[in-house]
């Protein structure tokens, strides 16, 4: 899709894991994980950046990790395997972070790293559709527990439904072209493979308005994405709420993919009187890294450090 930052990839018939993690060094170093301290790894994926975080923490330091994608778990526990009794992996979403810790006896923690890309696991192996590229099942949930998938949302929504979903979350400028389109298409055959609704869009936008270095239907699938996993809400909880959790200087590092995203926490991290922003622009991948991984070439990290809290005393 594009947007992914987590490069983990996926090679034999084993799908063993070679990590990649994006901003890797960036995340290390705003993170500064220290012997002893206790780190939350929000989207723990395969878990790559968790490992790069308990070997610089070492031998005391531990980390938390969230994700809601039962696979990408499985994997992660054993690419983590070395680290045992360091590494805690938690089924859910990040923005159940308080009842994690909550469970584990854990007041406050000492930096939190959300990576808001996708992994190749998801995109490459998951067939759940969350690529344009294969002909899969239209589902796109992050955690199959959910029942609405993208093919309900496609098949079930307005046309301005539709429209709206796609314009706001994907910035589609074909938006309505593309949901009459659908609309019409569904009431002959029920769209529930990615290769139809990626017809359907080919079809719906003219030649002359498909984008030049995107196909035509990245913002669609991007859009559904969001929407069938409430991706943006969730972020908003968490940018919301997710300093309470930290100490005194405990960092709050996220790496975002696209523009919403990016102004989500911008605005998040600015609102909140509580934290001290770190960066003044968001902090990107090195050309070296873009060549390498070129799915890093999106990615955007905010970092900002919580406050000395004033304690008032009668």
């Amino acid at each position: 899709m594009g947007r992914n930052g987590k490069s983990e990839r996926l090679s034999g018939k084993n799908q063993e894991a070679i990590h990649q993690p994006v901003l890797l060094e960036e995340v290390l170093h705003w993170l500064s994980p220290v012997d002893g301290g206790i780190y939350v790894d929000g989207n723990v994926g395969l878990g790559g950046h968790s490992a790069a975080i308990l070997k610089a923490c070492s031998p005391g330091g531990r980390v938390i990790g969230i994700d809601w994608d039962a696979e990408a778990l499985q994997l992660a526990k054993k690419n983590l395997e070395p680290y045992k009794g360091r590494i805690e992996l938690h089924r859910g979403n990040f923005t159940e972070i308080g009842e994690v810790l909550k469970a584990g006896n854990i007041s406050l923690v000492d930096g939190i790293l959300l990576d808001l890309g996708l992994s190749s696991l998801q995109i490459d192996h998951s067939c759940r559709g969350f690529s344009f590229q294969r002909d899969e099942p239209l589902d796109m949930r992050m955690d199959c527990r959910e029942r609405e998938t993208a093919s309900d949302l496609i098949n079930n929504c307005t046309e301005t439904e539709l429209a709206d979903i796609f314009y706001y979350y994907g910035e589609e400028r074909q938006a309505r072209r593309i949901s009459a389109a659908i609309v019409k298409a569904r009431k002959s055959s029920k769209i529930i493979r990615t290769s139809q609704l990626v017809e359907v869009i080919e079809r719906a936008v003219p030649k002359r308005f498909h984008p030049k270095k995107i196909h035509v239907a990245t913002k669609v699938f991007q859009a559904l994405r969001i929407a069938v996993n409430k991706e943006l809400d969730n972020l908003e909880t968490i940018v919301t709420h997710g300093s309470q959790y930290l100490r005194p200087g405990g960092r709050f590092c996220i790496i975002s993919f696209h523009s919403l995203e990016d102004r989500l926490v911008k605005r998040g991290f600015n609102i909140d009187k509580s934290l001290k922003v770190l960066t003044s622009k968001p902090v990107m991948a090195t050309q070296e890294e873009r060549n390498r991984n070129p799915r890093s070439r999106s990615a955007k990290m905010r970092v900002a450090a919580v406050r000395e809290r004033i304690i008032c005393r009668d």
